[in-house]
């Protein structure tokens, strides 16, 4: 099952050692061709380190290492999947999307403070990656198996919390209290799992200080780690630092740290999460399969080429891929167009006993459409079926947008049509991403319409993916007639909102409007745009050559903490050269935020260097 690490063939090459202080930027063929051509961030990595265990080989098993590598040879481990043994609080810290009213998780490129402002946050593969899957295994079975949930939970004291005012939360508890009504964890926890279905962290973290300042329930680690996840999404990654600080030492172990990486990782903080998890193996926590995985998922973000170091770590402590690790290196492989790869990992997975779920299925059949293989995805799409679609329900949410990705109208209609006489509310979601994709705007309006007039309580992202329709097509008339229903409906504004809103604009050409939106909405409405918003903005400067208006959302990205992105380095020297304009000092700004070029991002610096020399200035010096 050691596969992955053959997937940086430079490693055993070149004489490379775990635990060493050098660059372990490593060039693996996971890389894709787009990488090839752009920059990367080269600084030691300290944390594969030096404790390692033994490796146990055997070689009647097909390695997932070696499939990344092709020609290698397989290697394979005897070590079973550890598990990372945490205790069984009331509160778990990512909720498992149920069918009928959840939606994914936000990446945290939002952090939000949702004390003032309480969005309902979708990832939706908008901020440059999947969501932030804590991935919490079963404390009773040692899996990653999510727990079934209940439909209909609700509990009455989730609905004294809801009616209360934003700030007067613990109000309410108090008044609870009093009128001699029981607080048990078994309630609390419901009144939890029904705030974080709706993403109200705020209001799910005040409950937790007056739970802890009243004394009422007595926290495990799972708790505290449980306080940890809202601080960290609601108040930002410093504040959450400082509360492990306060933390009983008794009950600060692997999981308070690994809720914290994880929230790291969501805001994509490379060197906090580094941090985190070189103080993890300092403190001697045994490594999970679900800390590689968080260090997976940010490097498949921000740089594919350190995922090579994690997957030799992953090698040398025994540690056993999961199927989240699969999707994601799947994913990756498919990023790259490598559909070699690809097809290597499914096989490998599937010799490990590992079955692909939907999520899975519909990365895989994305990535064949993408890489134009058609007839691959079809028969992946036809498997996720099943026999019966109308017994596999839990399957059209993914069908709906990748049968319209392949032009299938028709199957689009028929799968709609399952889900037609009581679709679900994530259903009708989809669809209406499936008929904006297919350029069907009054079928997605019939869809939108038919979920407004179904639920009550709808948020402002679920107007957003008409909104998004609108702007892929250019429809501002349209666009501007929603957003005014949305005003008449009392709707607050979203990062996601904002973010179809930005576009919509773009796309018609006006593109100052579309910034000055921008402004106003992390102004007034105290959100964090996401990264997509900005770069959506910036890059229509750039190709106009608008070098003063790129440096400005350049600034403005920094104060927002979006830093060390090479993408917003592409843009920004676009800009100069459509400008035919020297960047003074730009190889210094990289390099204070540890970005180097290779080399074609230095051929294009090349063409902006205020001090080049060419033949004929050398004849005029």
């Amino acid at each position: 099952m050691w596969t992955l690490r053959r997937a940086a063939n430079p490693l055993m090459n070149h004489g490379y050692r775990v635990g060493s202080s050098r660059t372990c930027c490593v060039k693996s063929d996971i890389v894709s061709n787009d990488l090839e051509d752009r920059v990367g961030a080269c600084k030691p990595i300290r944390f594969i380190s030096e404790r390692l265990l033994p490796l146990k080989r055997s070689h009647n098993t097909p390695s997932i290492y070696a499939k990344f590598s092709p020609g290698s040879r397989s290697f394979s481990s005897q070590a079973g999947e550890r598990s990372s043994g945490e205790q069984d609080g009331f509160i778990e810290l990512e909720v498992p999307a149920s069918a009928d009213i959840i939606e994914e998780s936000n990446t945290g490129e939002e952090n939000v403070n949702e004390l003032i402002s309480e969005p309902e946050l979708s990832d939706d593969d908008l901020a440059e990656g999947s969501h932030n899957d804590l991935e919490l295994f079963d404390t009773e079975t040692g899996t990653n198996e999510k727990k079934p949930q209940k439909k209909n939970a609700s509990s009455q004291l989730f609905k004294v919390i809801m009616a209360a005012p934003g700030q007067s939360v613990q109000g309410a508890l108090d008044k609870w209290v009093e009128e001699g009504n029981n607080l048990g964890r078994a309630e609390v926890s419901l009144a939890f799992l029904n705030l974080r279905k709706r993403r109200m962290y705020g209001r799910a973290l005040q409950i937790f200080e007056w739970l802890e300042a009243k004394r009422q329930l007595d926290f495990v680690e799972q708790d505290y780690a449980s306080r940890l996840d809202l601080i960290a999404k609601v108040r930002g990654l410093q504040k959450a630092e400082k509360y492990i600080e306060k933390i009983p030492e008794s009950f600060r172990g692997e999981v308070v740290y690994r809720t914290f990486l994880a929230n790291c990782v969501a805001t994509l903080n490379v060197k906090k999460a580094e941090e985190v998890f070189n103080k993890m193996k300092d403190l001697e926590f045994t490594i999970t399969t679900f800390a590689c995985n968080q260090l997976l998922l940010l490097y498949k973000k921000i740089d594919r080429k350190k995922i090579a170091d994690v997957l030799l770590l992953m090698e040398k402590e025994n540690i056993k891929p999961s199927l989240f690790t699969y999707k994601h290196l799947i994913d990756t492989k498919g990023q790259s167009n490598d559909i070699t790869g690809v097809e290597q990992l499914v096989e490998t997975m599937e010799a490990e006993g590992i079955k692909p779920d939907i999520d899975t299925q519909a990365v895989l059949a994305r990535r064949y459409i993408s890489m134009g293989f058609k007839g691959k995805a079809d028969a992946v799409l036809k498997e996720m079926e099943g026999g019966n679609l109308e017994e596999n329900r839990g399957a059209c949410r993914a069908l709906l947008p990748l049968y319209a990705a392949l032009g299938k109208a028709d199957e689009v209609g028929r799968v709609w049509k399952v889900c037609e006489s009581n679709p679900r509310l994530h259903e009708c979601m989809a669809a209406i991403e499936a008929w904006g994709k297919l350029g069907k705007i009054e079928e997605a309006e019939a869809v939108f319409d038919r979920m407004f007039k179904t639920w009550k309580g709808l948020s402002a992202r679920h107007f957003s993916a008409l909104l998004k329709v609108y702007a892929n097509h250019k429809l501002l008339a349209k666009g501007k007639d929603l957003l005014k229903r949305m005003g008449d409906s009392g709707f607050r504004i979203d990062p996601l909102t904002v973010d179809s809103l930005v576009k919509l604009y773009v796309e018609a050409g006006e593109v100052e409007k579309a910034d000055l939106i921008l402004l106003k909405a992390a102004q007034q409405n105290r959100i964090k745009p996401m990264f997509i918003t900005f770069m959506a903005v910036m890059d229509q400067y750039s190709k106009r050559g608008d070098i003063h208006n790129a440096e400005k959302i350049f600034h403005r990205m920094r104060q927002s903490g979006y830093v060390s992105r090479m993408r917003q380095y592409e843009a920004l020297l676009l800009a100069y050269i459509n400008a035919k304009a020297p960047a003074y000092g730009f190889r210094e700004r990289m390099k204070v935020d540890n970005m180097f070029p290779n080399k074609n991002f230095a051929a294009q610096l090349v063409q902006v260097d205020a001090f080049r020399k060419t033949t004929i200035s050398d004849l005029i010096d």
